[in-house]
């Protein structure tokens, strides 16, 4: 089987206060959030037009804004309510969403990653 047409927006920077202690969510922290976004349509058939496909810069917008909206506990809860709001707002299949957090002193980062599709 051929793998989905997908549009990827790879670790965009999203600022957001997050974290389990009330002292870490104190301060803004940057998160690098990857898109992998499967949408409805392929991309046969969009005739060269935006309207037909997902416009990647509203959507990096959107889950900018998403993830400064209000402050959370944990990525997996800002990682969840991305592809909820995705999947509502856009002619997408499916989406994949992994969210790195540079807290952990001797890593590169912690990072979550979830898969959800459209109900049908």
């Amino acid at each position: 089987m051929q793998a989905p047409d997908t549009i990827e927006i790879r670790r965009l920077q999203c600022r957001t206060f997050i974290g389990v202690p009330d002292e870490e969510r104190a301060s803004e922290q940057t998160l690098r959030i990857t898109l992998q976004l499967v949408p409805s349509q392929g991309f046969s058939g969009l005739h060269d037009d935006i309207r037909h496909t997902i416009d990647y810069h509203a959507v990096a917008l959107e889950v900018q804004a998403l993830a400064a909206a209000k402050p959370r506990r944990l990525i997996e809860t800002l990682a969840v309510d991305t592809a909820d709001y995705l999947l509502e707002k856009h002619p997408l299949a499916s989406v994949a969403i992994t969210i790195e957090k540079h807290i952990l002193p001797d890593t590169e980062c912690v990072a979550v990653h979830i898969v959800r599709g459209k109900a049908s």
